[in-house]
């Protein structure tokens, strides 16, 4: 006896069906895990150094101009980058000083002693 011909092909179709389904769930599930744990993790492996360049922050003023934050060794520079030319506007800026209290600084606030409150002059 031979198996039926449409049930094998049908089979064929599911089981083909599955695997592609599987194959694309892993990309979906790999896709998720590098933006949600970063790309650059390889770069943050032991015994690399710090980077010295980076990009603080952009912003597209339109389709062909965008004006751009960059740090560089830790002082800032704006540059406009895109139409004719590209120019240096600004820098270099120090960067911006933390304005909020670190919990070490309130903590030693709060366990500083208090000073004695002043008593009668006599």
């Amino acid at each position: 006896m031979s198996a039926d011909p449409m049930v094998t092909s049908a089979a064929y179709y599911v089981y083909a069906a599955l695997m592609l389904g599987l194959v694309l769930g892993f990309i979906l599930v790999a896709g998720w895990l590098v933006r949600r744990f970063g790309g650059g993790a390889l770069s943050r492996l032991p015994g690399r150094t710090q980077r010295r360049l980076g990009v603080v922050e952009a912003v597209a003023l339109d389709p062909r101009r965008r004006l751009v934050l960059i740090r560089r060794d830790g002082v800032e520079h704006l540059l406009l980058l895109g139409g004719t030319q590209d120019l240096h506007l600004e820098g270099p800026i120090p960067p911006p000083a933390t304005t909020a209290p670190t919990f070490q600084t309130v903590l030693n606030e709060a366990a500083a002693p208090t000073a004695p409150a002043p008593g009668p002059l006599s």
